[in-house]
C-alpha cells in the first residue's frame, strides 16, 4: 500500500466517531425479535447506540459504551492478531458491517468489536496496514521515504 491510499484510509477511518444510524434500526429489530421483553431490550439498546464511541489514533483503537455500566477498551496495534468482518442479513439490508478485532491470548474479553459502520472494509485495509506497519518496525504503513518526508 502505498502512502496516498494510506493517508486516505486513514482520513476516513480516523473521522468515524460514532455507529451509523441505521445501527439503531438494527437494534430495534432485534429488540422487536423478543416480543415480551421488547420495551427493556430496546431501551437498552437505545442507551448502548447512543454511548458507543470509536477512536482510531497512533497508538490504537478505543470503544466504550454504556450509562450505569461503563466499558472502554484500548487495543493498540501491536496487541492486533486478527481481523474479521461479519454481516448478516440485516446489516447487509441496511448497508452496514462489523470488524471484529483479535488479539493473542485475550480470550473472549481480549476481542474488539466495531460495529454499525458502513465503512467496514476500510477500517479492515487501514487496521491491517497499521498490524504490518507495526511489526516491520516502521510505527505505521508510512515508508522510510513517506516518514522522511513527513
Amino acid at each position: 500500500m502505498d502512502d496516498t491510499r494510506f493517508a486516505q484510509l486513514e482520513a476516513q477511518v480516523t473521522a468515524i466517531t460514532k455507529p451509523a444510524p441505521p445501527l439503531l434500526t438494527y437494534f430495534f429489530l432485534i429488540a422487536l425479535s423478543g416480543t415480551v421483553v421488547f420495551p427493556f431490550l430496546m431501551l437498552f439498546l437505545y442507551f448502548r447506540y447512543y454511548t458507543l464511541h470509536y477512536r482510531f489514533d497512533e497508538d490504537g483503537v478505543s470503544m466504550g459504551y454504556g450509562v450505569l455500566f461503563r466499558r472502554e477498551m484500548h487495543l493498540t496495534y501491536a496487541r492486533m492478531q486478527d481481523i474479521h468482518l461479519s454481516q448478516n442479513l440485516f446489516e447487509r439490508w441496511l448497508g452496514i458491517g462489523s470488524v471484529t478485532v483479535q488479539t493473542a491470548g485475550g480470550g473472549e474479553g481480549g476481542n474488539l468489536e466495531i460495529v454499525g459502520v458502513r465503512e467496514f472494509e476500510a477500517i479492515r485495509d487501514y487496521l491491517s496496514a497499521r498490524m504490518r506497519g507495526v511489526r516491520e518496525g516502521r510505527g505505521g504503513a508510512r515508508t522510510a521515504a513517506g516518514a522522511a518526508a513527513a
